[in-house]
């Protein structure tokens, strides 16, 4: 699961822009992800990353941006025939 909003927070207060990218490090032939950002706020995350790095707090490595796709699906409904009913105390024996 990703957060449903920016990781910035502008003067003390979360950014309520929806992610648009995720954020990674990639470094040798590993990537880790360190979180997620909206187009607004991809160079600060960019520059904070950096600066991290040069603190040593982050591996030195490039910083990528993948932008994130939206997937829907219908509600998924199921019969009442469909459903199993299981005998718990049967279970404990």
């Amino acid at each position: 699961m990703l957060p449903d909003k920016c990781s910035i927070k502008e003067h003390g207060k979360p950014c309520v822009n929806p992610p648009e990218f995720i954020v990674s490090v990639i470094v040798k032939n590993d990537e880790y992800m360190v979180g997620v950002t909206c187009e607004k706020h991809k160079k600060i995350v960019s520059g904070k990353i950096q600066s991290l790095q040069q603190e040593e707090k982050i591996p030195l490595g490039k910083i990528g941006f993948s932008r994130l796709k939206a997937v829907g699906t219908d509600c998924i409904h199921a019969d009442q025939d469909e459903f199993v009913e299981i005998d718990i105390k049967n279970l404990k024996d």
